[in-house]
C-alpha cells in the first residue's frame, strides 16, 4: 500500500493537472456513443538520443548537441490539436528536467504523461538497480516539470524483454500501473545492434501477472507473415510500410474488436534534423521517407479512432504471466 505522504502528494499533483487541462487549450473532444478504439502515443525525444546513434552521441555530449525536440513536439501538439486527438506522451526524464515548460504544454493540452526513461539506456544493458534509480529519477522529473503523477511507461527501444523481465516487478513498485513495452515478436533493428521484443507474448492489450501484482499491457501491433511476427505500424515501420498495407494489417485489428497503439516521435516531422555519420542500417530506419511522417499520420487520423492509452480497455479475461530472466 502507498504511504500516506505519497498519496497527499499524488492528490495534490492531480489537482495541478486538472486545473492545467482546464486551462489549456486544444484539448479532446467528448467521446461519441462509440468508445475510442486505439491510442496514439508518441515518445518524446530528441534526434540524437535514440539507441541507433548511442555509440555516435554518448550522454555525456547530449548537452553539446543542438536541440530541436521543443520546435519538433510543438509540430506534433499542433498536429493532434487539428483532429482534437488527446495522446500519451513518453517523455524523457532528461528532457523534462531541461525544457519543464514543454512537459507543461504537453500537459495543459489534455494529453496523458508517460515515463520513458531518463537516460533511454537500454533496459536489458542495465542491472535492476541502474533501472530503478533511472525510472525513478525520470519519474519525478516528469512530475515536478507537469505537476501530474506518472503511472504509464515505455521503454526505450521496447527493452523489457525475457531478459529483462525483472523490471516489470520494479515498475509495479515504483506505483506504475501501466506498460507499453513489449513487441510480441522477436526482431532486431536494420543494423541488427539492439535486438527487441518477447516472442510468444499476447498481440492484444493484457493483464500482465508478475509475482508482486498486475499491469496493464499494451503491445505494440503486429501482423504474421508466414512463420514470422511482423510490426504492423509505427515509428520506421509507419514510414516504410506502404499506407494501405498497414490499413489492411490495423482493420483487422479492429474486426476482431481489438484496439492497437500507434507510436512516433517529434523527430520524425523534422524532415531537415541534421544527418548522423551512422551505419547504412541505422540511417536507413531513420532517416527513411521523413518527410512523409505528417501526411501518413494525418491519414491514419482520419481512417481510424484515437485516444489515451488509459483510454484502453483490457478484457479482464486475458491475463499473461511473465516469465525470464531473474535479477
Amino acid at each position: 500500500m502507498k504511504g500516506s505522504a505519497q498519496a497527499a502528494r499524488e492528490a495534490a499533483l492531480s489537482s495541478a493537472c486538472a486545473h492545467a487541462v482546464v486551462s489549456g487549450a486544444g484539448t479532446a473532444a467528448a467521446a461519441g456513443p462509440g468508445a475510442v478504439q486505439n491510442a496514439v502515443t508518441v515518445d518524446v525525444e530528441d534526434y540524437f538520443q535514440v539507441s541507433a546513434f548511442r555509440r555516435l552521441v554518448r550522454y555525456d555530449d547530449w548537452g553539446r548537441m543542438e536541440s530541436r525536440i521543443e520546435r519538433n513536439t510543438a509540430k506534433a501538439l499542433d498536429l493532434l490539436s487539428q483532429f482534437d486527438l488527446c495522446g500519451t506522451f513518453f517523455v524523457l526524464g532528461w528532457v523534462a528536467e531541461r525544457f519543464p515548460r514543454l512537459v507543461r504544454a504537453i500537459c495543459a493540452r489534455g494529453h496523458e504523461l508517460g515515463c520513458h526513461s531518463y537516460a533511454h539506456r537500454l533496459v536489458y544493458e542495465m542491472t535492476p538497480q541502474e533501472f530503478r534509480d533511472d525510472t525513478q529519477r525520470a519519474q519525478r522529473a516528469i512530475e515536478n516539470a507537469a505537476g501530474v503523477p506518472v503511472h504509464v511507461y515505455r521503454a526505450p527501444s521496447f527493452s523489457i524483454t525475457s531478459r529483462s523481465s525483472w523490471a516489470l516487478e520494479i515498475l509495479l513498485e515504483l506505483g506504475f500501473t501501466a506498460d507499453s513495452s513489449i513487441f510480441p515478436l522477436r526482431l532486431g533493428p536494420l543494423d541488427g545492434r539492439f535486438p527487441y521484443g518477447w516472442p510468444g507474448a499476447p498481440r492484444r492489450p493484457f493483464r500482465l501477472r508478475v509475482s508482486s501484482g498486475d499491469l496493464r499491457e499494451f503491445p505494440l501491433p503486429t501482423f504474421r507473415f508466414g512463420p514470422w511476427t511482423l510490426p504492423a505500424t509505427g515509428g520506421a515501420y509507419l514510414r516504410l510500410w506502404p499506407y494501405a498495407f498497414q490499413c489492411r494489417r490495423l482493420g483487422q485489428f479492429e474486426e476482431q474488436g481489438s484496439p492497437w497503439v500507434l507510436y512516433f516521435h517529434p523527430w520524425e516531422l523534422d524532415a531537415q534534423q541534421p544527418r548522423m555519420a551512422a551505419s547504412i542500417g541505422a540511417r536507413a530506419g531513420h532517416y527513411a521517407r521523413l518527410a512523409q511522417t505528417e501526411q501518413l499520420l494525418r491519414r491514419l487520423f482520419r481512417r481510424f479512432r484515437f485516444g489515451k492509452l488509459s483510454d484502453l480497455a483490457v478484457k479482464e479475461s486475458r491475463t499473461w504471466r511473465a516469465s525470464g530472466a531473474s535479477p
